[in-house]
């Protein structure tokens, strides 16, 4: 199966049979660590820059704009030149106060710190992308991403490094845009977002090469009726090479059939070895539609996995699906539903479903609030249903 995939991906994701390795043990009600770095989908998703690397911004490019050119070459500065443009600095933190009244939970984590992120990025020949991003989890640092991406054409750009893997529209965005205070479960689960290699969480990650494109523009706008991703991927996660020598190939194939509505298909098929050593099949599907215009947002996506794990006795499926709606209230308020829910075992007693709703705050273009209420209701547990109170702040420095 894993031999005919690309070819199958190129001509019809959805027709695919998959088969995944699910981790139960993960929570998925914790926020994870989540990206700032630029939407996969979207090419101006990076959140930018916040107040202090404006400074160092600017300064920079002003320092090269004004430097003076070597004879016969062309001057340097932020616009894309025949050598490189000024490398982009940009960092934010966020911060949590959580409360919960589940049997246990003891009222919840209270205050804690969710990540503080650092990243640079810029252009050298024109024609090359570079990326490195870094966080600290309290007192853990690690490195996010790091790579290089040659994207002469827009039909087609090739990327190599430590990056997002294609899978899922949520997936690739960053908190800011993602409006609630965690990923879905699904992406949490089935995106690799929550995983752990050792300590360190993947965030969705890993290593290995990337071919994607933009294909067909419209008359009309210019949109581009047809976005491709193709991946082979180390299948271990973040900072971690590959452990027996068998790639993953993930799959994404997305339609805009009008502007602002994209409808998709992702595939991924692969092999993970944990930490004590036991290799377990790690492939999976998802499909997707999500619309976003004049701030506006509707997204639901749906992901099946199946396979047989070392620790797990039943038949190895899972699935999941949320919606989300983002309604604009006024310029500084967005107000988010959603419903999120997963099967551990494809099985409806093993349903962890989540109902939130989520007013963001945008106080200023460096300052997020964001209140979330959950109600949690938990087939899993004795006590099946519990509520979530959490507040967060996101501040651009």
């Amino acid at each position: 199966m894993k031999k005919i995939f690309l070819t199958v991906v190129v001509a019809s994701l959805a027709t695919l049979p998959m088969w995944a390795e699910i981790d139960e043990t993960q929570e998925i009600n914790v926020p994870s660590e989540e990206s700032i770095e630029e939407s996969e989908f979207e090419p101006n998703g990076t959140p930018g820059s916040g107040f202090i690397t404006e400074l160092v911004n600017n300064s920079l490019e002003s320092a090269m704009a004004n430097a003076p050119a070597p004879e016969g070459k062309p001057q340097l500065g932020r616009k894309l030149t025949d050598y490189a443009s000024a490398p982009k600095f940009g960092g934010y933190f966020i911060g949590k106060y959580a409360y919960s009244d589940q049997d246990g939970a003891k009222g919840g984590t209270g205050f804690s710190q969710r990540l503080i992120r650092v990243y640079v990025d810029g252009t050298i020949l024109t024609d090359f992308k570079y990326r490195i991003q870094a966080q600290v989890n309290n007192s853990t640092f690690h490195m996010k991403d790091y790579f290089v991406e040659w994207s002469h054409w827009k039909e087609l750009a090739i990327k190599v490094g430590q990056y997002k893997r294609a899978f899922l529209f949520e997936n690739p965005y960053n908190p800011w845009d993602v409006g609630a205070g965690d990923y879905s479960q699904i992406s949490n689960c089935l995106a690799g977002i929550s995983d752990k290699d050792g300590n360190v969480g993947n965030g969705g990650r890993d290593q290995g090469l990337q071919v994607q494109g933009d294909l067909f523009p419209a008359k009309k706008d210019g949109h581009r009726f047809i976005h491709y991703q193709l991946q082979v991927m180390n299948g271990q996660g973040i900072n971690g090479g590959d452990k027996n020598g068998h790639k993953d190939f993930i799959g994404s194939l997305q339609v805009q059939p009008i502007k602002d509505l994209f409808i998709g298909v992702f595939g991924w098929t692969g092999d993970y070895v944990n930490n004590a050593g036991v290799e377990t099949d790690r492939n999976r599907w998802a499909a997707s539609v999500k619309y976003e215009h004049k701030d506006w947002t509707i997204r639901a996506e749906y992901a099946h996995a199946q396979g047989i794990l070392a620790n797990y006795q039943g038949e190895g499926k899972a699935d999941g699906w949320y919606a989300t709606v983002g309604v604009p209230c006024t310029p500084w308020l967005k107000v988010y539903g959603k419903y999120d829910a997963y099967r551990a075992n494809k099985k409806w007693e093993s349903t962890k479903t989540i109902y939130s709703i989520i007013p963001n705050f945008q106080i200023h273009k460096n300052l997020l609030m964001q209140v979330q209420y959950n109600h949690v209701h938990d087939r899993n547990l004795p006590y099946k249903d519990y509520n979530e109170l959490w507040a967060e702040m996101y501040v651009r420095f």
